[in-house]
C-alpha cells in the first residue's frame, strides 16, 4: 500500500492545498512531497485546478511528460515573465546564427589558406602583416 493510500504522506499539491491526498490523486505521481518547489512553480503560473484538468484530459502514459513540460514552462515564465520559453528559444536561435556566421568565416579562411598553399608551391608566398595577408614573390633567395 502506498504512503498516499495510508494518508501518512501527501503529495506536494495536496500539501500546498492543505487537504487529504486521495488514493487516486492526479498530482501524486508527478508532484511528490519531496519536491514541493516543482508544484509551487506550476501552481503559481497555471493554478491547481487548471493543471488537474489538463492532466485528466490526456492519457495516463502522457501525464508524466506533460507534468515535466508544465514545470519547465512555469520555471521559464517565472524567470522571464514577458517571454518565458520563447526568450530561451530566441537566445538559442541567435547563438545558432552567430555560430553559423563564424563557421562560414572560418571556412572562407581555410579555403583562402589552402589556395595560398597552392600558390606557394608556384613560387609565391603570403605572410601576415598587421592582420593582413601580403603577397611576396621570391626570386632565388631574395624575397621581393
Amino acid at each position: 500500500m502506498s504512503s498516499s493510500a495510508t494518508g501518512t504522506s501527501r503529495c506536494a499539491a495536496c500539501r500546498n492545498q492543505r487537504r487529504r491526498c486521495p488514493t487516486d490523486c492526479i498530482f501524486s505521481p508527478h508532484f511528490p512531497s519531496t519536491d514541493p518547489e516543482r508544484f509551487d512553480a506550476v501552481h503559481r503560473i497555471y493554478g491547481a485546478s487548471k493543471v488537474a484538468k489538463m492532466l485528466e484530459e490526456i492519457p495516463p502514459e502522457m501525464r508524466g511528460p506533460a507534468a515535466n513540460a508544465l514545470h519547465f514552462e512555469a520555471k521559464c515564465r517565472i524567470r522571464d515573465p514577458v517571454y518565458g520559453c520563447v526568450g530561451i528559444i530566441s537566445t538559442l536561435n541567435e547563438e545558432i546564427r552567430d555560430t553559423g556566421t563564424e563557421l562560414a568565416k572560418l571556412r572562407a579562411r581555410v579555403a583562402f589558406l589552402a589556395s595560398g598553399a597552392q600558390e606557394r608551391q608556384l613560387g609565391q608566398d603570403y605572410t601576415i602583416v598587421d592582420d593582413h595577408w601580403t603577397e611576396q614573390q621570391q626570386i632565388g633567395n631574395v624575397v621581393l
